[in-house]
C-alpha cells in the first residue's frame, strides 16, 4: 500500500511538471499579448483554450461572459448578440493576443445596423443622435425600452393613460393619434373628428369629458336656449347651417337658393325664432336696393335668389335694345340713371356717347361704322385704303396718332416732307418731293435716274460723288432750286488755265480726270 501511495504521488508530480513545461511552452508559441481587459487569463491558455476540442472555445467564452447576461441573450434569441450573432464563434468579431490597447470589441456606434437589437428604429428615432438615448457611460444594452422612459415630459397625459404610449400613438410624431374613439359612447363624426382633444377633454385623464352639445356649444347657441338644450334635434356634427329643420314646412317659406346657406341669425336677428318676417324681397333687402326703389318692389322680376345679378330680365325683348359687347357687363344705372324708363333712353350710339365721341362729330353719327361694341379701340373696321392717303409700307405699322395730331382724322396731311421733315437728310437741298427717290418702305429703298430725272448724267468722277458735294445750297437759298450744270461753275478753282481757253472745259476734257486732255 505504501508503495502504490508513493507511485501514485510520483505520477502526480511528474504530470504537474509536465503541465508546467507545457503552459511554459504554450506562453512561448503565443502570437502576441492579450488585451488589457484578459491580461489576468495570460499565464494560463486552458481558460480559453482546450488543446483537446477546439469546438469548446465558444462555450468557454461565454462560461465567463455569463454575468454580462451575453449568454442568456443567446440562448433567448434576444439583444444583438441573440440575433446577429447567436451561432457565431465568438472569436469571428472578437479577436485577442494583439496587445494590451487592442480593441476587441470592434464596435462602430456610427454604422451600427439597429435592426440587429432589440429596438427597431422607426420614423423619428431613425434621426435621433446615440446619445439620445445611450447615456454616455452606460452600456448600450441598458438603455431604455419602453416610451415614457424618454418621453416623460412630453406626455401631455402625466401618466394618468400609463405607460405605453405605442397604443395611440406612432413613431414619426406623437401627431397624428390612432386612438379610436369610434370604440368610446362619443364616436367622433364630421367636425368633431378635426377637433383637438384638449377641446373637450380638459383632464389630461380624458375623465369627465362632456356628452351633451350645450355642454360645449352654449356660446355658439344662436337660439339663446329658446329652443332648449336638444341642438341635435335640427342640427347635424357637420356644422351648425346644415340644419333639418323644414322651414317650407314649418313657415310657409322655402330657403331657396342663397337662402338654403344662411345662418338662421341673418334672418332671425332678435334669437326669437317665432317673431314673424317679411316674406317678400323688398320687405328684407330695401337697404340693398341698389335702385333706391327707382325700379319698384317687384326684385324677382329681375333678380333670382342665387344673387343679386339680373338672371331672368330679357332687355332686348322687354326694352328693344339687346345687350352685347360692353354693354352686357354695364350695371342698370350706367344708363338708367333715373326712374325706370323715365325719360326714355336713345338707341343710337351717338346718342348716348356724343361726350366720348374723340372725333368732335367731324366723323358724323354713325360710330358702329368703324368701331364695335367690344369696345372703342377692338378690332376698328376703318379701311385707310379709300382715304387720301392709302397705308403702304411703313406706314402700315404707324399708330395713328403719330400722323393724326387731332381725332378729327381729316386735318392730316399728305405730304412726306409735312412730316418727315425733320428726317430730312439733305436738309431741303434735294426738295421736298420725298417721293422722287424714296418710297414708304424705309428711307434706304430709294431709287434716283440722275440722267433721266436731273438731265445731267453722272458719268466718271461725278458718279462716285456724294450728293452734297453738287447740291450744296438748301432749295430755299436759288431760284430755280437745281445746281449749275456747266463745269466752269462748279470747277472755277480747279481752272488751271484762268479762263483763257474759255468755260466750255468739256471741249478738252473729260468727266474722269482733268489731268488728261481728250485727243482730237
Amino acid at each position: 500500500m505504501k508503495l502504490a501511495a508513493r507511485l501514485v504521488t510520483l505520477m502526480a508530480m511528474t504530470l504537474a511538471a509536465l503541465n508546467s513545461q507545457a503552459s511554459s511552452l504554450e506562453k512561448l508559441l503565443m502570437p502576441g499579448e492579450l488585451s488589457g481587459a484578459h491580461a489576468q487569463f495570460e499565464d494560463d491558455c486552458g481558460d480559453c483554450h482546450d488543446r483537446t476540442d477546439r469546438t469548446r472555445q465558444r462555450g468557454l467564452c461565454l462560461g465567463c461572459h455569463d454575468h454580462g447576461d451575453i449568454a442568456a441573450d443567446i440562448s433567448r434569441g434576444e439583444g444583438f448578440h441573440g440575433r446577429a450573432a447567436r451561432k457565431a464563434q465568438c472569436n469571428a468579431c472578437h479577436s485577442e493576443h494583439k496587445g494590451r490597447q487592442a480593441d476587441i470589441v470592434h464596435f462602430d456606434a456610427e454604422g451600427f445596423d439597429h435592426r440587429k437589437a432589440d429596438f427597431l428604429l422607426t420614423g423619428a428615432h431613425a434621426a435621433a443622435a446615440c446619445t439620445g438615448c445611450h447615456e454616455e457611460g452606460s452600456k448600450f444594452r441598458e438603455a431604455p425600452k419602453q416610451c415614457q422612459e424618454c418621453h416623460r415630459d412630453d406626455d401631455v397625459h402625466r401618466g394618468k393613460l400609463g405607460v405605453d404610449c405605442g397604443q395611440c400613438h406612432e413613431t414619426t410624431g406623437f401627431k397624428p393619434v390612432r386612438f379610436d374613439h369610434g370604440k368610446t359612447r362619443f364616436p367622433l363624426t364630421n367636425a368633431h373628428g378635426q377637433v383637438a382633444c384638449a377641446a373637450c377633454h380638459r383632464d389630461p385623464g380624458f375623465k369627465g369629458a362632456p356628452m351633451l352639445c350645450v355642454d360645449c356649444h352654449a356660446a355658439d347657441d344662436v337660439h339663446r336656449r329658446s329652443r332648449g338644450p336638444d341642438c341635435a334635434a335640427c342640427h347635424g356634427t357637420v356644422d351648425w347651417r346644415q340644419s333639418r329643420f323644414d322651414h317650407a314646412r314649418s313657415t310657409g317659406y322655402a330657403l331657396e337658393g342663397r337662402h338654403s346657406t344662411l345662418a338662421c341669425d341673418a334672418c332671425h336677428r332678435g334669437g326669437d325664432l317665432k317673431a314673424p318676417l317679411p316674406k317678400d324681397c323688398a320687405g328684407c333687402h330695401a337697404a340693398a336696393d341698389a335702385h333706391s326703389a327707382r325700379f319698384g318692389t317687384a326684385c324677382a322680376d329681375c333678380h333670382g335668389q342665387q344673387e343679386w345679378v339680373v338672371q331672368s330680365f330679357d332687355h332686348e325683348k322687354r326694352a328693344r335694345f339687346a345687350l352685347r359687347g360692353a354693354h352686357h357687363e354695364l350695371g342698370c344705372h350706367s344708363c338708367h340713371t333715373g326712374v325706370l324708363k323715365q325719360p326714355e333712353l336713345p338707341k343710337d350710339c351717338h346718342g348716348c356717347h356724343a361726350a366720348d365721341d374723340a372725333h368732335a362729330g367731324s366723323m358724323g353719327r354713325e360710330c358702329q361704322s368703324c368701331h364695335k361694341e367690344s369696345g372703342w379701340r377692338d378690332d376698328v373696321r376703318f379701311d385707310h385704303d379709300f382715304a387720301r392717303f392709302p397705308l403702304v409700307g411703313l406706314h402700315v405699322s404707324v399708330p395713328c396718332e403719330e400722323c393724326h395730331a387731332t381725332r378729327a382724322y381729316r386735318d392730316a396731311p399728305v405730304e412726306c416732307i409735312a412730316c418727315h421733315r425733320n428726317k430730312d437728310v439733305h436738309e431741303g437741298r434735294l426738295g421736298e418731293s420725298c417721293a422722287s427717290c424714296h418710297n414708304a418702305n424705309g428711307w434706304h429703298f430709294w431709287q434716283f435716274d440722275h440722267g433721266r430725272q436731273s438731265e445731267f448724267a453722272l458719268t466718271g468722277r461725278h458718279a462716285r460723288l456724294g450728293c452734297r458735294d453738287c447740291h450744296r445750297e438748301t432749295t430755299a437759298g436759288r431760284g430755280d432750286g437745281k445746281p449749275p450744270r456747266d463745269c466752269w461753275s462748279c470747277h472755277y478753282r480747279d481752272d488751271i488755265h484762268d479762263s483763257r481757253f474759255g468755260r466750255d472745259c468739256e471741249r478738252c476734257h473729260g468727266t474722269d480726270s482733268f489731268r488728261r486732255a481728250l485727243a482730237n
